[in-house]
């Protein structure tokens, strides 16, 4: 059955379960057939994604671990729990993330600090324990979801920015060692989504002073998903998500000035300009969405 379903009982850790990409992408995992190990802070959340992820028709089995990235200790407890339950682990998504909005100067150093300790050492944490073990294996594949500003900077997201570069670099740098190496079984894939009608905007904490509003063009989430969920068994090294994305990362190598210059102008007209008054809010970057 494995030859003809290739997700067949494959086992895929997924953090940032909870919502967005990472909900979507479990969901269809489990249709698919694989088993999903299920990571993020939210415990009632999580729990109940499992057992829609068990409904699927794939006949899968959903592990619930509530994990909170930025903390080392909780990264290690997820890649025990899901060895511990299944026996092996084919695949590893990071997926969680958190944003800030806001003026650099203007946001709280607390919240700009709990973005980078999700978002890249968050990256950092889930990697090693993959990595570690897929040495060990010699095979498996580590997905790390950065941001297409991992690449195009965009203002009022400075800390954002910050991990998200963070986040594209480090990968790269993952896969120079394993290509050094000659290790052509284990693989570093790096997905960088355009906008997406996602909960992030909603989730993301900030400080500008109008409604949390992405930077136009804005994609379905399922063209993310899909790409999530391709890559597990056809690995890639590097895609941006949105079909204008490639095109706008193109003309920033040959144009980096012009398309900053435009990147900054869409984003100060959409969240500063265009976007209804909002009361400064810190999100869910240091507590889970009680919803």
């Amino acid at each position: 059955m494995s030859e003809l379903n290739p997700y067949f009982e494959k086992v895929v850790v997924i953090t940032g379960a909870s919502s967005g990409f990472g909900c979507q992408a479990s969901l269809e995992l489990a249709r698919r057939g694989a088993h999903v190990v299920l990571a993020a802070r939210s415990e009632q959340t999580l729990h109940e994604l499992a057992s829609q992820c068990e409904m699927q028709d794939g006949g899968c089995a959903a592990l619930a671990v509530p994990t909170d990235v930025s903390r080392r200790e909780d990264v290690q407890q997820l890649f025990e729990m899901a060895r511990r339950r299944f026996g092996k682990i084919d695949a590893w998504i990071n997926n969680a993330g958190v944003g800030v909005i806001g003026r650099f100067d203007e946001v709280p150093i607390e919240d700009h600090e709990q973005v980078i300790r999700t978002d890249l050492l968050g990256t950092l944490y889930g990697s090693y324990e993959a990595l570690r073990y897929f040495r060990r294996t010699g095979v498996g594949v580590l997905i790390n979801v950065a941001s297409v500003v991992g690449k195009i900077p965009a203002p009022l997201y400075t800390s954002y920015v910050a991990a998200k570069f963070g986040v594209v670099g480090f990968s790269d740098a993952l896969r120079q060692e394993l290509k050094a190496e000659g290790v052509d079984r284990i693989h570093v894939c790096t997905v960088m989504p355009m906008a997406h009608t996602t909960e992030f905007f909603e989730h993301a904490g900030n400080y500008s002073g109008r409604e949390s509003t992405p930077i136009p063009p804005v994609y379905d989430p399922k063209v993310t998903v899909d790409k999530l969920v391709q890559l597990v068994v056809e690995p890639e090294d590097e895609v941006i998500t949105g079909w204008q994305g490639p095109v706008f990362n193109t003309f920033h190598k040959l144009l980096p000035g012009a398309v900053e210059k435009l990147m900054s102008a869409r984003t100060q007209k959409t969240q500063l300009e265009d976007a209804e008054p909002m009361l400064a809010t810190s999100g869910t970057i240091h507590e889970p969405s009680s919803a």
